[in-house]
């Protein structure tokens, strides 16, 4: 019987993250609190970019953001925010969008199915991906429930369960 196997990705749908800052620019448009302050959230470039005249309220745009990612089922994980910054009377806080397993994460993460994993379960680093293989599709479903069970510092899921 061949090998049964699984990949750990850590991918974004770029539409999903498009349609809650969408949502996040019609919020700030309409909400009181930030009428005539200059308040926007918009991309610039890869990065998302959020801009108000004070740090409270550039503050306030992050977690309507935020608030909108998790509302559409995207881990705040892949939202790495910088501090607000003064660019001449506005606060502006630059968001980046992480995608992909780096390479230390990814033996972080094989290293614990090593350990904790059942035995026959091999894991092999494939550019930012990881893939898990075994004979079982038990032992599989465990190291799914192990890797859930851990809090990565990045979001991790599991495509191409064959």
């Amino acid at each position: 019987m061949a090998d049964s196997s699984f990949d750990i990705v850590s991918k974004v749908e770029r539409q999903e993250v498009d349609n809650a800052l969408n949502q996040a620019a019609k919020e700030i448009s309409q909400r009181y609190d930030f009428k005539n302050v200059g308040a926007s959230i918009d991309w610039s470039g890869e990065k998302i970019l959020m801009q108000a005249n004070t740090e409270e309220r550039v503050k306030a745009i992050l977690d309507v953001f935020e608030t909108k990612l998790v509302k559409r089922g995207i881990s705040l994980k892949v939202l790495d925010a910088g501090e607000p910054q003064l660019s001449g009377k506005e606060y502006k806080i630059f968001a980046s969008i992480e995608e992909g397993i780096s390479q230390d994460n990814a033996k972080k993460v094989a290293k614990i199915i090593r350990d904790e994993g059942p035995k026959g379960v091999k894991a092999q680093v494939q550019g930012d991906e990881l893939r898990v293989s075994s004979k079982s599709r038990d032992d599989l479903q465990a190291v799914q429930a192990l890797l859930k069970g851990k809090d990565f510092d990045f979001a991790l899921q599991f495509v191409n369960y064959r």
